[in-house]
């Protein structure tokens, strides 16, 4: 892999987050292992697709990056420069590169604020330009996303999801970021909206040369909007490869369970394929298995899976997995 173009490495990034009890002494008596030991890189101008069940970790990752969460261990790396160790003026100045588009457009957005106000906050927080220019740069973005700007005077709660969304796309873009977070930008809107938004959002990648973190459930549209794939289980990245390479070769018995529940649009292949069916729940990050964390659920677990944690491989060009059995 080209060092060269590398945007963004992140390096055995950890966030975990501690449980307490009691009313006027808290003490700790655990610790939920949201996000453990992952590492990978985003190359610049390219879009890294996240998957993985409700609750494994997916919009912690995106947010340790951009150190809303402050990580608990590991590095965070943008053009070389550690986001870790940067605090006050040096980390407010490097957030202006990097940006959050959030997964819910009704909470995401300040119902007492005009769209107006929403879109020109950065610019204002920033201190960049006069009252005029922050409002034809406002204006900008709004058509620049598909918006009327006649609607700079109107609020949130007058507008449909899909423009909800359109606005938070136009409030992330404020300060020309490279570096965006999708965190689930289409999963609250309605199946005939998101293919807009996410059109809307390649479109803006293009014309930009934007680099996404696209954070989903949905693995068609991962698979329709990513340049490359990683697989995520309770905390841990489990498989990373290009699209194509991880959909039509999957090696984790994870991301095979997962890519056998996708249908097909093709009714006979779909009758004949079978469909992997993964028995028990996904275990608590807070008392996580020892050895791989997917052993008590794998349908292929042998007995060193109970034991030891699967060393992370490189097993061909850019395919890499964790996985004794590979």
């Amino acid at each position: 892999m080209s060092e060269n173009n590398v945007l963004l490495r992140v390096d055995h990034l950890t966030k975990h987050f501690p449980i307490t009890r009691g009313i006027l002494i808290q003490r700790q008596v655990g610790t939920i292992q949201a996000v453990d030991k992952v590492s990978f890189v985003i190359r610049e101008g390219e879009t890294l697709g996240l998957v993985g069940e409700s609750g494994c970790g997916k919009s912690t990752t995106g947010r340790t990056i951009l150190q809303l969460y402050r990580p608990t261990a590991g590095k965070v790396y943008y053009r070389d420069v550690d986001l870790t160790e940067l605090k006050g003026e040096q980390l407010r100045q490097a957030r202006r590169n990097m940006q959050m588009i959030f997964q819910d457009p009704y909470a995401s957005l300040n119902p007492r604020m005009t769209v107006g106000k929403i879109i020109s906050e950065p610019l204002d927080v920033h201190n960049i330009g006069n009252g005029r220019e922050r409002i034809e740069r406002v204006h900008e973005l709004l058509e620049l996303v598909g918006m009327s700007p006649h609607f700079v005077n109107r609020f949130p709660h007058e507008f449909s999801g899909g423009q909800r969304q359109r606005i938070g796309v136009a409030r992330a873009l404020a300060l020309q970021p490279d570096f965006m977070v999708l965190d689930e930008p289409i999963s609250a809107l309605d199946v005939s909206i998101q293919a807009q938004v996410v059109n809307l959002l390649e479109e803006l990648q293009e014309k930009f040369r934007l680099t996404y973190l696209f954070i989903a459930h949905d693995l068609s549209m991962v698979r329709h909007i990513s340049d490359r794939t990683a697989v995520m289980y309770l905390g841990k990245i489990v498989e990373l490869a290009p699209r194509d390479e991880l959909y039509s070769h999957p090696l984790h018995p994870y991301t095979q369970a997962l890519l056998s529940a996708v249908p097909i649009p093709d009714p006979i292949k779909e009758r004949k394929r079978q469909g992997i069916i993964l028995e028990g729940n996904v275990p608590s990050p807070v008392n996580p298995p020892k050895g791989c964390r997917f052993n008590p659920r794998c349908p292929v677990a042998i007995d060193i899976c109970k034991k030891e944690e699967p060393e992370w491989r490189e097993i061909s060009t850019d395919h890499w997995v964790a996985c004794h059995i590979v």
